[in-house]
């Protein structure tokens, strides 16, 4: 775990965001920059909060063996966060939202095009006001276009931005990603967007509007298969494990289960087929060049499958290290958290919880900065976990106005254990 010393720089230590915004998409690009330094005020609606908090089970369990309303989703992308539960739809918090732009950079939010405006929320009510802010939404279909009033979730985008048809086995159904892939891709365009957003603020003092969609950040994802339509007029077919243009670079049957084989040039096929014992194959003309691989895909694949079928996942993966050949298992999720290189790197985390007896396990982040390490310090927030203290301390409301605006509903300060 790296170190949660707060004497050490981090990276976007001085920036304060609020972040609107529920689900996944948003909220993982929260997280990003929570764990890279940003204060995140994350707010809810006061009784609910996010939607994830009950998208479980699995959910996790109190001192009692109880379920507690923070599901294993919400855990998944809301460390690093303070919860402040504020109703937006009242004139007080709408009042509250904009005191806390005074002091913040940074504003997410994932509502429908447009939905914010009626809270006086929108882009174009605050960028005069708050000339420097900048404000990244995240939708559906975009801020423009035919659709863009439309409500949008993964699932759509996953099918409308042709995720789905390129994924699955060639006879079968389309198939949609196991994990909400593009609710995570755009999280990441959107923390992408954020940062360039701020370089350019730093050389100008302007803020700006980032408009994020989810449906093109699939497309724009599918990069080599896109461009496979574009350049030949043709959609790209749907390989399963298989690649389009790469042979072979898929995954293969063995004895007690599954391996990938990714071969990504002519030297390390020679070797592969070294090391199956077909040495011979290297030199046939079918399949000396990667196209020619490509064009007799049919006939070079069941050899290949025969061939491996005999030996377990374990030789093949110790025979490929040899001889420096791209592959390995095909792991279930026990078996990554096991594998020395994930634990070697930190993929795992132990963060205390006020709901929970022990420590709770989360998920690491990827981003290994030498100067700026990414800091693990808040975890994932009880709904209005910290109402009270950022409202005190930030907007420096008193004790009596905080007990009039939780009577009137208003905010929601949770019952901190």
């Amino acid at each position: 775990m790296q170190s949660n010393d707060t004497t050490v720089k981090k990276s976007l230590q001085t920036l304060r965001v609020l972040d609107l915004s529920r689900v996944l998409a948003g909220p993982y690009c929260t997280q990003m920059l929570g764990d890279l330094g940003a204060e995140i005020i994350k707010i809810e609606r006061p009784g609910a909060g996010d939607d994830t908090r009950l998208w479980g089970p699995p959910f996790l369990k109190d001192a009692h063996g109880n379920d507690t309303h923070e599901s294993a989703y919400y855990l998944s992308i809301n460390r690093n966060k303070k919860s402040v539960a504020v109703d937006i739809k009242t004139k007080e918090g709408q009042q509250i939202i904009h005191q806390l732009l005074e002091s913040s950079d940074i504003l997410i939010e994932n509502f429908k095009a447009g939905g914010l405006a009626k809270y006086g929320l929108g882009y174009a009510q605050l960028k005069d006001k708050y000339p420097k802010l900048i404000y990244c939404s995240i939708t559906g279909f975009g801020q423009s276009g035919p659709l863009a009033e439309e409500p949008g979730y993964d699932l759509m985008a996953q099918a409308m931005g042709g995720l789905m048809a390129v994924t699955g086995e060639p006879d079968g159904a389309p198939m949609k990603v196991g994990v909400a892939l593009s609710d995570i891709i755009t999280g990441l365009n959107a923390t992408i967007g954020i940062l360039a957003a701020l370089h350019h603020r730093e050389q100008t003092g302007e803020g700006q509007l980032i408009d994020v969609a989810l449906v093109d950040c699939t497309l724009a994802s599918l990069t080599n298969l896109a461009q496979y339509y574009l350049t030949s007029g043709k959609p790209a077919p749907r390989l399963g494990n298989a690649h389009s243009t790469i042979v072979p670079y898929q995954a293969f049957a063995v004895k007690d289960g599954y391996i990938v084989v990714a071969v990504g040039n002519n030297e390390q096929f020679a070797r592969f087929c070294a090391m199956i014992g077909k040495p011979e194959w290297a030199g046939d003309a079918r399949f000396s060049t990667n196209k020619n691989r490509v064009l007799n895909r049919a006939t070079l694949i069941p050899m290949i499958e025969e061939a491996l079928k005999s030996q377990t996942s374990g030789y093949w993966v110790e025979m490929m290290l040899a001889a420096d050949i791209p592959g390995g298992p095909v792991n279930t999720m026990d078996q990554v958290f096991a594998t020395p290189q994930v634990r070697h790197r930190e993929m795992e985390i132990s963060m205390g919880h006020i709901q929970s007896p022990q420590p709770i396990k989360l998920v690491g982040s990827p981003l290994k900065l030498s100067q700026t390490p990414v800091s693990y310090e808040l975890s994932p927030p009880i709904l209005g976990q910290d109402t009270q203290d950022v409202l005190e301390k930030v907007l420096k409301l008193s004790a009596d106005r905080l007990d009039e605006l939780e009577k009137e509903g208003v905010i929601e300060r949770a019952k901190v254990p």
